[in-house]
């Protein structure tokens, strides 16, 4: 309905990405998955037991054969460490794809943007499909998309806040001097902020505890899956100008006098 778009040459039918952590249980997790739509998750490198079977093991809860696997740095505060996680999720058969993160403060958890892009030239070199993580900063975009990445995944507001879209102008600048999709990551809170998202221009939007963390995940992924829908028909559709004053809906020419 609102067309495809593509990372390094996989294409994707569906623009709305979602996580795997903080779900009550592993069923909630994959209801919510199937509820959303999406067709890629991530997963933390390091807050996954790689070594677990059946469903002990949060991947065997993943419909693999429809959802394609993301592994992600999180947790990970130096560009060696985050370099380091994502060769573990390659060394694991996860993917050569990763979303890049590295955090530079503990409480914000704002990315380092300098260690980010250190880590993500490295990752490149090397053959890995590089998603970074970044904050709402278009140089920093412009920066990342210059040293390979496949993507660029800017912050909406911090992880985990729920402020919604707090920069909208910068998202903005990020779209336009884009030469590769823009992800918008963390901050969405509910489904009006994932629309928001999408109607910047946002090639797709990323969550996770806006749907794990909701009282009903699965209603709540439901409603992210038709924002994002929403939102992107809204952007193709072209909304109209903004004006001062108002403007009559119904035309004033050929009224007939009374």
């Amino acid at each position: 309905m609102t067309g495809t778009f593509s990372i390094a040459g996989r294409t994707f039918t569906s623009r709305l990405i979602v996580g795997t952590g903080k779900y009550p249980s592993h069923q909630v997790m994959r209801d919510a998955h199937v509820a959303s739509g999406t067709e890629m998750v991530t997963v933390a490198v390091r807050r996954v037991d790689l070594a677990a079977r059946g469903e002990a093991s949060l991947l065997n809860w993943i419909d693999r054969d429809k959802i394609f696997l993301l592994p992600n740095t999180a947790a990970c505060y130096t560009a060696d460490e985050a370099v380091r996680t994502a060769r573990l999720a390659q060394e694991a058969g996860l993917s050569n794809w990763i979303k890049l993160e590295v955090i530079g403060d503990e409480r914000t958890l704002f990315p380092d943007n300098e260690a980010l892009l250190e880590a993500t030239k490295t990752l490149v070199r090397e053959g890995f499909v590089v998603l970074p993580y970044t904050t709402d900063d278009p140089v920093v975009c412009r920066k990342l998309a210059d040293a390979g990445a496949a993507a660029v995944m800017p912050l909406g507001a911090p992880i985990g806040s729920g402020l919604g879209i707090q920069n909208p102008n910068n998202l903005l600048i990020i779209k336009e001097q884009a030469r590769v999709p823009v992800i918008v990551d963390a901050g969405v809170g509910t489904a009006s902020d994932a629309a928001i998202a999408m109607e910047l221009g946002a090639d797709a939007v990323l969550m996770n505890t806006a749907i794990a963390g909701a009282g009903d995940p699965v209603a709540m992924a439901t409603a992210m899956r038709h924002a994002v829908i929403a939102g992107r028909l809204a952007f193709e559709a072209g909304r109209i100008a903004r004006k001062r004053h108002a403007s009559a809906s119904s035309p004033t020419e050929g009224l007939i006098a009374r």
